[in-house]
């Protein structure tokens, strides 16, 4: 089974489902019942699990090429594993890494239909443009922004899972806010890492088209803008204590987020954009955990 979670980067995933469990927790101010949860959290896990699998399959012909001229990436810590692109590695085959994705993508369809049958809309976006992301590597560096969409589309589902009627407003601070965070956090500094192979094979990437400079400010730019956001949440819930939750919001955005891009943008060092992207990771579970102690306490 290593090889498969390898394939879906299960850790990273798990952390990822935070962001959903973040925005429908702040839209409804209270914790839903247990019932409701398990199914919520298991169409979670399967769509992503299957995205991520979506990801590896898609790229797989690139990776090859990274592999071909020595270079695999291990991933970064909250990825990392052994097994890390099992289908380069040759030690899971394509039929079984498709076998495995239609699995996970079947019971996430499932429970959408009964969560809300407009989350299939969602995972069929979310799949349709993984697909064009990987497949315009080599074309534009633009394909940020299908990154950015695929990412908000988790957390705008559970919005829908747990109301058929949000706000609109609410749904665009969603989207703006992990747009955000996955361009400042999670896929710049990524292509960062990469930037030597991207090179070679002639990928297109922020950092690859623009170099160090450009990149590290674009990032810092989309993190300030990340926490100015968070700060905006209480607007929307119905809980107190609008005052103490944004400044509490902002303290976890400067330390995991914030912090680690003004450290990479002043030395504009490699070992740093990974050092982003792992403490950038962990940034929607420190949101989970403070929405959570927030309805715990009843607002403050």
């Amino acid at each position: 089974m290593k090889r498969f979670f390898a394939l879906s980067r299960t850790q990273h995933g798990i952390i990822d489902l935070s962001t959903t469990a973040f925005a429908a927790l702040i839209w409804l101010g209270f914790f839903p019942d247990l019932g409701f949860t398990a199914l919520a959290l298991l169409t979670a896990f399967a769509g992503y699990t299957a995205i991520y699998a979506l990801n590896d399959l898609m790229g797989y012909k690139v990776d090859r090429e990274k592999h071909e001229g020595g270079v695999l990436q291990s991933g970064y810590s909250v990825e990392a594993s052994q097994d890390h692109h099992p289908l380069v590695q040759g030690v899971l085959s394509s039929n079984a890494a498709y076998a495995w994705m239609g699995l996970w993508l079947l019971i996430a369809g499932v429970g959408a239909w009964l969560l809300n049958p407009v989350i299939i809309v969602i995972l069929a976006v979310g799949c349709v443009f993984e697909i064009a992301y990987c497949k315009l590597l080599k074309v534009t560096h633009w394909r940020i922004v299908l990154s950015g969409v695929v990412k908000a589309c988790g957390p705008i589902a559970a919005v829908f899972a747990v109301d058929s009627t949000p706000e609109p407003e609410f749904l665009l601070l969603i989207f703006a806010w992990v747009f955000m965070w996955e361009v400042s956090g999670q896929n710049i500094p990524a292509d960062w890492n990469d930037v030597e192979e991207d090179k070679r094979i002639g990928a297109k990437t922020i950092p690859v088209r623009f170099g160090a400079g450009v990149a590290s400010t674009v990032i810092l730019l989309a993190a300030v803008f990340t926490l100015l956001l968070s700060a905006l949440f209480p607007l929307f819930s119905p809980l107190r204590g609008s005052i103490p939750f944004a400044a509490v919001s902002l303290v976890i955005g400067y330390f995991l987020l914030l912090n680690p891009a003004i450290h990479l943008w002043r030395t504009k060092d490699g070992q740093n954009a990974a050092g982003l992207f792992d403490k950038a990771s962990y940034y929607p579970l420190a949101m989970l955990v403070l929405v959570a102690a927030w309805i715990l306490l009843g607002g403050w």
